[in-house]
């Protein structure tokens, strides 16, 4: 088994294994024109469109005061669409364009590729507890 680096601090092994992981990822999805944030996003729009730029955001893990940039990108590219909700004035809404419903399948794809070429190198038994493990952290609160 291989040793944790820093003494074993959750914080700096998490990030280095998640830099290596977003290595695969931006190769596979390189051909995409996309930004990993920005496959994440298109994702999620996948399970639900029409969401809340917020909800959006927290969603995939992103503060909402740093989201917007981020969904200009995925406009420009054609993928999205802004839409002010339609009872609340402050609330926008993010709908997937038919060039972003397009990129579906590649999208999901590349998802099941990424996540079959990671779980191979894992045992059947210790990706069951990767995946606790990551459902924990994933609710943790500050």
């Amino acid at each position: 088994m291989s040793e944790l680096r820093f003494g074993g601090s959750i914080w700096c092994n998490l990030d280095i294994a998640l830099r290596k992981v977003d290595e695969v990822y931006k190769k596979e999805i390189k051909d995409l024109n996309l930004a990993v944030i920005e496959w994440y996003i298109l994702r999620e729009l996948y399970e639900e469109d029409g969401q809340m730029a917020s909800h959006l955001a927290k969603g995939v893990g992103r503060p909402a005061t740093s989201f917007t940039p981020i969904l200009d990108q995925l406009e420009q590219k054609g993928l999205i669409e802004r839409r002010m909700h339609p009872t609340d004035r402050r609330g926008v809404q993010i709908y997937l364009t038919k060039q972003g419903k397009a990129l579906r399948q590649q999208v999901e794809t590349v998802a099941e590729n990424v996540d079959k070429k990671i779980s191979q190198r894992i045992a059947d038994k210790d990706w069951q507890s990767y995946e606790q493990v990551v459902a924990n952290f994933q609710t943790l609160n500050p």
